[in-house]
C-alpha cells in the first residue's frame, strides 16, 4: 500500500489545483486510480487547455507530465519528491476540444536520490498515444 490513501491522494491535488499558482491550470484533471508507483488520471480537453490550433497545449502536456508522474511517486513508500532534474516530451498526435485523455504515470525506478517515471497520455476513446514523456526527479529526505 502506499504511504497514503487514495482519498488523501484526491485531497491533495484538489489542494494543489485550489491555489493560486500555476498547478491552478490542472483544475479538471480527476484522479481515476493509483496504486504504489502507478497514477492514472482523466481530462476533458477544453478551450482554456488548447493552443491556437485548437489542440491541446504542449505546455499543459509537459505540466501533466510534471504533476502526474510527481503523484505517482508521492503514492509509493518513500514519498517526498523533490526539484526536476530532467523532464523530455514526445509529442506525436493531436487531442482536441471535447476529447477525453488519459494520463498514466509509472514510476520506473528510486533510489537514493533520484526517481525516473514515465507518463503516456492517451485518448481515452481510441487509445491513440498523443504524447510520452519522460521524467527524472530528485528525492528529498
Amino acid at each position: 500500500m502506499g504511504s497514503m490513501s487514495l482519498n488523501c491522494l484526491k485531497q491533495l491535488m484538489r489542494a494543489m489545483t485550489d491555489c493560486p499558482g500555476f498547478d491552478r491550470v490542472l483544475s479538471k484533471v480527476d484522479l481515476v486510480s493509483a496504486s504504489p508507483g502507478k497514477v492514472v488520471c482523466e481530462m476533458k480537453v477544453e478551450e482554456e487547455h488548447t493552443n491556437r490550433g485548437g489542440t491541446l497545449h504542449g505546455g499543459l502536456t509537459a505540466t501533466l507530465v510534471d504533476v502526474i508522474s510527481t503523484t505517482a511517486l508521492l503514492y509509493t513508500e518513500r514519498g517526498a519528491p523533490g526539484v526536476s532534474v530532467d523532464m523530455n516530451i514526445t509529442y506525436m498526435n493531436a487531442a482536441k476540444i471535447g476529447e477525453d485523455v488519459l494520463i498514466t504515470a509509472q514510476v520506473l525506478k528510486q533510489g537514493k536520490t533520484l526517481a525516473f517515471a514515465t507518463v503516456d497520455v492517451t485518448s481515452k476513446a481510441t487509445g491513440k498515444l498523443i504524447a510520452q514523456g519522460r521524467h527524472t526527479k530528485h528525492l528529498g529526505n
